[in-house]
């Protein structure tokens, strides 16, 4: 499979993350709606983790001629979504909050910022 494949791929995974975690952040919590769309998110946001550390960075610097700076989110979800999932399995519900909130800002709305930079994909099909 092909980068601009697994782009796609990635797109088709964390278009409805960025979707459900909005949703999760608003609606009330412990209701099954909310656990259902919470597994929906996790489960979505380690595939998009795993694909985007098989796709090399394409702007700055690489770091063994495949990762750049941009995967370090892929490393936090990798850690995060455990994290969160073993916390609430524990009835620690601070620390599955703070873990989520964690994913959805890092993930979500940090790492999904920057692929609106100048030479990225979303940056010339939005501006280009």
């Amino acid at each position: 499979m092909g980068y601009i494949e697994l782009m796609y791929l990635h797109l088709a995974t964390v278009v409805p993350c960025f979707i459900i975690g909005t949703l999760l952040l608003v609606i009330k919590k412990g209701t099954n709606v909310h656990k259902i769309l919470g597994r929906i998110y996790m489960i979505l946001m380690m595939i998009t983790a795993l694909i985007t550390l098989i796709m090399p960075t394409q702007v700055g610097s690489r770091f063994l001629n495949h990762f750049g700076w941009i995967h370090s989110f892929s490393f936090l979800t990798l850690y995060t979504v455990p994290a969160a999932y073993w916390a609430i399995k524990r009835g620690d519900i601070k620390t599955h909050k703070q873990k989520m909130i964690l994913l959805y800002f890092g993930a979500i709305i940090i790492a999904g910022g920057f692929t609106f930079i100048p030479g990225r994909y979303l940056y010339e099909v939005f501006f280009g």
